[in-house]
């Protein structure tokens, strides 16, 4: 389907996602791969499978197969550093932080693609999982590399958006059941 069939998806109590869903896409000033690297990376961390379908054909459309795997790596590879990097971080003691990680993320120094757009997307992705250690990390390199601060808050709205707007789907469709 599509993201206008995913709009349509969007009951009325939530008008307000249905139109911030619109402008975050349609009217984006990314560049295709930039933002439909996002749209997808952030459609898998959203773990809505209503969310996914509807976007990721297009997002498959709109991006070479190098960049739709790269998205595809940022989301998988961001799963597993969002969860043990944010604990790292959360414990209170900090020793965990001066041990080796022993975790392997190749991905990250060989994506594929353009390090710029991998790294939006691990953003993004680390936006819609919670680890402020992953946000500053991506955000460092993304401002190094000459990323404004515009595109990567484009990046952040759109994965608040479609964070929300799977689980407004996902929700509805299970009080649906009561009603």
């Amino acid at each position: 389907m599509s993201l206008d069939a995913l709009k349509s998806a969007v009951p009325d109590y939530a008008k307000d996602l249905k139109l911030n869903l619109g402008s975050v896409i349609g009217n984006s000033e990314l560049p295709a791969q930039q933002l439909w690297g996002t749209v997808l990376a952030t459609a898998i961390a959203s773990r809505s499978p209503l969310v996914l379908r509807e976007l990721a054909p297009e997002a498959k459309a709109n991006l070479s197969p190098e960049a739709y795997r790269a998205a595809r790596s940022a989301a998988a590879i961001m799963a597993m550093n969002n969860v043990f990097y944010r604990t790292r971080h959360l414990l209170s003691d900090h020793e965990y932080g001066t041990l080796r990680a022993g975790l392997r993320m190749n991905v990250i120094g060989n994506p594929g693609v353009d390090k710029v757009d991998f790294e939006l997307w691990s953003f993004a992705v680390s936006a819609i999982n919670g680890c402020g250690m992953c946000l500053d990390s991506h955000e460092q390199v993304l401002r190094k590399a000459g990323v404004g601060r515009e595109v990567i808050q484009e990046a952040f709205k759109i994965a608040s958006v479609i964070q929300a707007v799977g689980v407004t789907l996902e929700s509805d469709a299970v009080l649906a059941e009561f009603e």
